[in-house]
């Protein structure tokens, strides 16, 4: 039998040995990690090495979508309703059953969803959320139309796995997302947003704007300009109406003066044909002006204008249309003032 005290410093220099390999094996193990995250932010954004999560294939988010697809991407969708992920399957996506198992399989996991509660929920879940399932480097954009402070949150929680993400709401309609002329606000860090710009251009025309959530500070800024837009173009067409006025003629007429607007090219002429099908749910739209008015009672601002129109898509929502198109403001006009549009194209003006 060795003597006790050899036998104890065989085994401490053995013991010592080991905890020398364990400790050398995790300090390589940690730094190939962090390397492969370097590897993976830092390369170029293109179909060969940049694998796509999409999480929300609604009337936007379908059309966005099919754009990197057609660009050669890889694609991964996830949506609550198998249904609107079906034309994307068909033209090559591939399905994943949780924002969780999409993430683990892709490097930029895009979001465009209905409400902040949507988001939280697909994104910051911990067990089954888009960050918890994202490696290292990755990126995630929402695109939904949210609250700024969200936005921030967002990307402190993304920050704290090595990840980046940002905020990028659209405006454009259904109209700009099949076009790919979409206008894009986005929110977070500059040199990220550059990266993306091969994806974002597919879309449309990226535009930054700042800090984590000042995307979603601009597009606000755009709903509030629309809604007082979309207030007026249902008015005047109103009082055109009641003039006795072709409101198609009027609506020609003013397009290329300074009564013409975006508005009135996206839903002038199917407001006169009395096509409400949705580009862009008034469900969303009382959201968020929802979202405008909590900010604006933040910051002490009194805008009267977007008050007014929440009110009227408030009461859409309340007849049981908030899932019809935004441009179906034109009923509560119509409802107001005991008139209806039907004929206002029908009769021309004589010689």
């Amino acid at each position: 039998m060795p003597p006790l005290l050899p036998l104890l410093l065989v085994l401490r220099s053995r013991t010592a040995h080991s905890y020398s390999l364990s400790v050398s094996s995790l300090v390589t193990l940690l730094l190939r990690r962090r390397s492969m995250a370097t590897v993976a932010s830092t390369d170029p954004v293109c179909p060969t090495n940049t694998r796509i999560g999409w999480i929300g294939t609604g009337v936007m988010g379908r059309s966005m979508c099919a754009h990197l697809l057609n660009a050669g991407y890889t694609v991964t969708v996830f949506n609550r309703t198998l249904s609107k992920a079906q034309p994307l399957l068909d033209i090559g996506a591939h399905l994943a059953d949780s924002p969780h198992s999409l993430a683990s399989q892709s490097d930029v996991v895009f979001s465009i969803v209905g409400y902040p509660s949507d988001v939280r929920h697909v994104l910051l879940h911990p067990s089954s959320g888009a960050l918890s399932g994202l490696r290292p480097g990755g990126i995630i954009v929402d695109m939904t139309t949210s609250e700024p402070s969200l936005a921030s949150e967002l990307s402190a929680a993304a920050s704290s796995k090595n990840c980046s993400a940002i905020d990028a709401p659209v405006s454009g309609g259904d109209r700009g997302a099949k076009t790919g002329t979409l206008a894009i606000f986005a929110g977070g860090d500059e040199s990220v947003v550059q990266k993306l710009n091969p994806l974002f251009a597919l879309m449309g025309k990226v535009n930054y704007m700042g800090g984590s959530g000042k995307g979603q500070f601009a597009k606000l800024a755009n709903q509030i300009t629309i809604a007082s837009t979309m207030v007026g173009l249902v008015e005047g067409m109103v009082y055109a109406h009641k003039a006795g006025l072709n409101v198609e003629l009027f609506l020609n007429a003013i397009s290329t003066g300074a009564g013409g607007s975006k508005s009135l090219d996206l839903y002038g002429s199917r407001i006169l044909k009395r096509d409400f099908e949705p580009g862009f749910y008034v469900n969303h739209f009382v959201k968020d002006l929802g979202i405008c008015l909590k900010e604006c009672q933040n910051m002490g601002l009194a805008l009267p204008g977007v008050a007014l129109a929440q009110q009227l898509y408030l009461s859409l929502k309340a007849h049981g249309e908030g899932n019809l198109g935004t441009q179906a403001l034109i009923l509560a006009l119509e409802r107001l003032n005991n008139v209806r549009l039907d004929n206002a194209v029908a009769s021309k003006p004589s010689a």
